[in-house]
């Protein structure tokens, strides 16, 4: 485990208490299968939580929304007491944005735990508050011997399986808030835009499953305002909001934000959607994404917004947040021999190889939203992710990948690790030249967990181009195993302060660590 830092636990009474403030809004009795409605009368409420987003050892950018038009002021403290707080002035939420706001905080103490609550203001009478609501996160360490330990996963709310109010919604997020991790690393489809809950669903063995519905997820997102519901509606769940008030996030995106398996271009043949063109879609899901998620790099001028992003967290480690959905070629076969568009996209790619090689920190962690060697098809023909399938020499996708990994072992850059989730089960791939066809790379580790609260689907085959050898897995053996018939899955990444050493740890919701690997820093081939 690491070093941690000798600094206060998160405050207990600070949390909870800005938590139990947001259950007693929107609290849902297991026999109700509504969304609550929110009350206009009285005082500015945020009852939907807060959060922080992607935090470093001196900044962290702080959200909120409000039930009306308010302006938002965020107070920070190293205490719970708030003596000697800072007031931050944050922007009047209105409308415009769904009435969500992000305040950025910047002047930090690094490795610090910091307590912060939002309070919002009738912006006509600045004597009409509402409650504070609170939270508290750690910034980023300033030297190595403090460690860093954070969580990762993804895909919430798919294939049916929403908040079930009868085993007490998303329990996985409650879990994971107990093991205090410094940061959660969400690797995309953190809403199923394309899918409809239904108030109940039969299981095989008999069982019902019973979600809690809002007119927004009764059908596909088209509209903004139901791009909207689908984020706002994650945020009914008591586990995620207790869960954001104390653990910071760093958050990307995949397909299901927009629909199942789309690309930029792509005009639909699907008899739900009146809106054809995914362009139109995306555009929409994107700003409503913005306005859910405290990403820094989404809030500036319009040209200006990327998705992809290194997020800086210490000596020991940076984040490099990938954009694969964004900037892809057409879903396709995958047997181009020239493809300089890929998955990447040619600018995002030399960015990242131009990050990474800038980069001093000792690991090095690419979040992609897709896995690089398992085999993810769409359609009959055409493949979602990297792989294709054929084991031979790089072919479409494959090639772009190439290219960076080339980079990587070139310019003699180590510590990376590749982590993902979008397959809904969980397994580790260890990349070798000796087993693969293109053989001009350094060996490396892919790590996958998922999913949160989606259904659980069997192993994919993997594509021996980059020589993967899978390691563990554990995967159902039916398609769309929901929650109730087996575990959540989610994954540990623990990097100690005084060796160096990177532990991973690919969990099961109920406290099972299923597979553990440790990597040592600065080598290659492990």
């Amino acid at each position: 485990m690491s070093n941690r830092p000798l600094i206060p636990a998160p405050g207990r009474r600070t949390v909870l208490r800005g938590s139990l403030l947001a259950s007693a809004a929107i609290a849902v009795p297991a026999a109700v299968t509504t969304a609550p409605a929110f009350a206009l009368p009285g005082r500015p409420s945020a009852a939907w939580g807060v959060q922080v987003g992607d935090v470093t050892a001196s900044s962290a950018l702080v959200w909120v929304r409000s039930d009306r038009p308010a302006r938002m002021v965020v107070e920070t403290s190293a205490t719970e007491s708030f003596r000697r707080a800072r007031t931050w002035h944050g922007p009047l939420v209105d409308a415009r944005t769904d009435f969500t706001g992000t305040t950025p905080l910047y002047g930090l103490s690094a490795g610090e735990q910091v307590h912060y609550r939002v309070t919002l203001v009738d912006p006509h009478d600045p004597r009409r508050t509402g409650k504070p609501v609170h939270g508290t996160f750690r910034t980023a360490p300033a030297t190595r011997r403090d460690g860093v330990r954070f969580l990762w996963s993804g895909d919430i709310a798919g294939q049916g399986w929403g908040i079930n109010p009868d085993i007490g919604g998303y329990r996985v997020y409650d879990e994971m808030r107990r093991l205090d991790p410094d940061f959660f690393l969400c690797s995309g489809d953190n809403i199923y835009a394309d899918g409809v809950l239904e108030p109940s669903v039969t299981l095989p063995d008999g069982r019902v499953w019973h979600n809690i519905t809002t007119p927004e997820k009764s059908k596909v997102a088209e509209t903004l305002d139901e791009y909207r519901g689908n984020f706002r509606y994650n945020l009914l769940d008591d586990n995620l909001r207790a869960f954001n008030a104390q653990v910071p996030s760093i958050v990307q995106w995949d397909d299901h934000e927009v629909r199942n398996n789309w690309y930029p271009g792509q005009i639909l043949d699907d008899a739900r959607y009146t809106e054809k063109d995914v362009d139109v879609l995306a555009a929409r899901s994107m700003r409503a994404f913005r306005e859910y998620f405290p990403v820094p790099t989404l809030q500036g001028a319009p040209q200006e917004r990327r998705m992809h992003r290194v997020v800086r967290h210490g000596p020991l480690l940076d984040v490099f947040v990938l954009d694969m959905r964004s900037f892809r070629n057409a879903n396709s076969p995958g047997r181009q021999p020239d493809d300089t568009t890929g998955i990447l996209g040619a600018e995002q790619l030399s960015w990242l190889k131009r990050e990474l090689s800038r980069s001093r920190a000792t690991w090095k962690v690419i979040a992609a939203d897709m896995p690089l060697g398992l085999v993810v098809p769409d359609g009959a023909t055409d493949f979602e992710a990297v792989a294709q399938g054929d084991p031979g020499a790089p072919l479409g996708r494959e090639l772009q990948i190439a290219e960076l990994l080339r980079h990587i072992k070139h310019r003699r850059i180590t510590g990376t690790v590749w982590l993902t989730a979008d397959v809904h089960y969980t397994s580790a791939q260890h990349y070798a030249p000796e087993r693969a066809a293109f053989k001009d790379f350094a060996p490396f580790w892919e790590f996958v967990s998922g999913p949160l609260a989606a259904g659980g689907f069997p192993a994919n085959a993997l594509d021996g181009t980059f020589g993967p050898d899978q390691v563990f897995v554990r995967a159902p053996d039916r398609a769309n195993v929901s929650p109730m018939e087996q575990p959540q899955f989610f994954g540990e990444v623990d990097i100690d302060g005084g060796s160096g050493e990177l532990t991973v740890r690919l969990r099961a919701q109920g406290g099972t660590v299923l597979f553990t690997k440790v990597l040592q820093p600065g080598r290659t081939g492990q």
